[in-house]
């Protein structure tokens, strides 16, 4: 297969990310039967194990930075993509190149057809997972920094057993927020621990901590307690911070990430890939690995005058972080003007509180591309409940083709909502020379 015919045959299985439909019959099944007809390479692969309602991703590349600098070969599987489906799998900070992506996906190929008629065709997602726990399997990397899709306990990557988990946060993201909502996510998530495990614990709700510590883990290391970001001062161009874990303290640290939750991914980030190496890091490695770290999308500026900003701020709690983190340290003279896209299942109206759009802001509503997508209507009828003016204009390019058209230099621009609006801005932003990396 070249990578035509590779993604063609990806597109052909059911892909959960895009269906608007329930998913049900949750299990591993599938994925433990696919991996089983290549060998089980997750049997061979060191995991770091990631999930957490917000910061899955920021944690992920900040703790593979972070084991890449103490001179580990370091694997990552993250999802979803912005651009390229190369983005998900990743080896020493590089993304996979195509043919060998093509060449994983004809491996699943292939034994498709020899897998029981019982357990079904795999999904999309399980096709990547395969895919990813084989190729770190085939370079033999010291270990693969693998990011949840969904939830937790169900997810395909749980089909291999993460030495250390990292749970970030519990939100109220694909919960319909009903009594016991917070319990129920925590149960999902806490699915992830493996016996004997460490779990870098970042959600400090009391009420959880019984759940998380029958998860089975040999040691919990709990925010506030064992680890946790102490000082976390806005810096020209990112976060100056102070972290300290069970091993060590690591002070004045420069992070080129907008954000104080950025600070707080950082201390989880550090304290997992200390326990996974079962030592404190060296300052200077720590220094220098969170110094290049780079999140695309995450409070992505790609402008300046006017100042234009991409955040993948996909959740209530993503778009009040989007918000504190403007307030913070982007005040303008000038004017605001907020391009948001949403996936069904969001709340329009939390969404815009969230965001903290105003009577003064330039707000244009688009229709991510994607059949789970909110039609642009629905925002425009949002808004006005809200005694909000928005406009409406249907795809993310010409949305923003035109704030950025009227836009003065003192204006911030600020492109937010699902990371299908996210990958598209992005896209046109490089055909316009403002994103000149592809990572």
């Amino acid at each position: 297969m070249d990578l035509t015919t590779a993604l063609d045959h990806l597109q052909a299985h059911v892909n959960l990310e895009a269906s608007a439909g329930h998913i049900e019959g949750l299990s591993l099944d599938r994925i433990r039967a696919v991996l089983a007809a290549l060998g089980d390479p997750q049997r061979d692969v060191q995991i770091v194990h990631v999930t957490g309602t917000n910061g899955k991703g920021s944690t992920v590349r900040i703790a593979a930075a972070l084991l890449h600098g103490m001179g580990l070969s370091v694997g990552t599987y993250t999802s979803p993509h912005l651009e390229r489906l190369n983005e998900r799998l990743g080896w020493d900070g590089r993304p996979i190149g195509d043919q060998d992506l093509a060449d994983l996906i004809a491996d699943v190929a292939r034994i498709e057809p020899l897998l029981d008629p019982a357990v079904g065709s795999p999904s999309y997602f399980e096709i990547l997972t395969a895919a990813a726990y084989k190729w770190f399997a085939d370079l033999a990397v010291d270990v693969a920094v693998v990011e949840v899709g969904l939830l937790g306990r169900y997810d395909a990557t749980n089909a291999g057993d993460g030495a250390v988990a990292v749970i970030t946060n519990v939100g109220r993201d694909h919960t319909d927020g009903g009594a016991g909502w917070r319990a129920a996510v925590a149960e999902e998530k806490a699915g992830i621990v493996k016996p004997g495990a460490t779990l870098v614990l970042g959600e400090t709700d009391a009420e959880l901590a019984p759940i998380f510590a029958a998860a089975g883990a040999g040691e919990v290391w709990r925010r506030d307690e064992d680890f946790g970001c102490i000082a976390n001062q806005l810096a020209l161009g990112g976060r100056m911070i102070d972290v300290r874990t069970p091993g060590a303290t690591y002070d004045q640290l420069f992070l080129p990430l907008h954000g104080a939750h950025q600070g707080d991914n950082a201390a989880a980030a550090i304290s997992a890939a200390e326990a996974f190496l079962g030592r404190p890091l060296e300052e200077e490695v720590v220094a220098d690995a969170l110094a290049g770290v780079a999140v695309p999308g995450r409070f992505e500026v790609v402008g300046h005058q006017p100042l234009v900003v991409l955040d993948g701020a996909h959740n209530p709690e993503g778009a009040a972080s989007l918000a504190a983190t403007l307030a913070e340290g982007f005040a303008s003279v000038g004017r605001r003007h907020l391009v948001v896209g949403l996936l069904e299942g969001r709340d329009v109206s939390e969404m815009l509180r969230a965001l903290g759009v105003d009577a003064g802001d330039d707000l244009v509503v688009c229709t991510p591309s994607s059949p789970r997508a909110q039609p642009a209507t629905a925002l425009l009828d949002a808004a006005a409940a809200l005694g909000l003016s928005a406009r409406r204009i249907e795809t993310v390019e010409g949305a923003l083709s035109d704030v950025l058209e009227h836009a003065g230099a003192d204006d911030v621009v600020v492109v937010a909502g699902s990371l299908y609006v996210i990958g598209a801005a992005r896209t046109w932003c490089r055909a316009q020379g403002l994103v000149s990396e592809r990572v």
